[in-house]
């Protein structure tokens, strides 16, 4: 028999097949992208370096949609901005992939050459270098915290009915505006960015 003319994998299957199983389950194993590809576990170790190497090409499939265009935008608080915006956006959509990725050394080089991208923006505009890594850790745990926060219920607080202890608390839920995690995050956002104005040479 020929060989088929699309291969039955590659790449950017094993990542593809990984992001479904994180988004319906939470998890993925290497046997179970295998199952799922027809094919034998063996054959996507010949793909990747391992579970780690299937984990970043998860991270390259979701930090795809961030919109690194934002990054040459001026002034920089404008494009730090809408960066915070796009990647909360792109990890909002897979909320389940969030803990798997934060918690692995990020290895992707499209994912690292974001990371040079922001960090040129903030040392082109005065930033310490032993301050630029915080801002952005920061930044990212503000953003990813919203994300996480997306996909949560609008409401997170349930009151017992009758409970004198909780008044307070329920005006201020019967107060709140729709879009909780909306507001949450613009209203954070905009302390952060106010907050780092001071590293830079320009202040704005």
């Amino acid at each position: 028999m020929g060989r088929p003319r699309t291969p039955l994998l590659d790449r950017e299957r094993i990542g593809a097949t990984a992001l479904e199983l994180i988004d319906e389950q939470g998890e993925f194993s290497v046997p179970q992208v295998a199952r799922r590809l027809g094919v034998q576990t063996g054959s996507v170790y010949h793909h990747v370096d391992g579970r780690a190497g299937v984990v970043e090409l998860v991270r390259e499939r979701v930090s795809a949609s961030i919109d690194t265009a934002t990054l040459d935008l001026r002034p920089w608080d404008t494009a730090l901005t809408a960066w915070a915006r796009s990647y909360r956006a792109a990890f909002a959509a897979h909320p389940h992939a969030i803990p798997l990725l934060m918690t692995s050394p990020v290895r992707a080089p499209k994912v690292l050459e974001q990371y040079e991208h922001a960090v040129r923006l903030l040392l082109e505009v005065g930033f310490p270098m032993a301050e630029v890594m915080t801002v952005i850790t920061a930044l990212e745990n503000l953003v990813l915290g919203s994300a996480l926060d997306l996909a949560a219920p609008e409401t997170m607080w349930e009151l017992p009915e009758d409970s004198p202890g909780t008044a307070n608390l329920a005006q201020a839920l019967a107060a709140t505006p729709p879009s909780r995690a909306d507001a949450a995050f613009e209203l954070a956002l905009g302390a952060f960015v106010e907050h780092c104005r001071h590293f830079s040479r320009s202040g704005a």
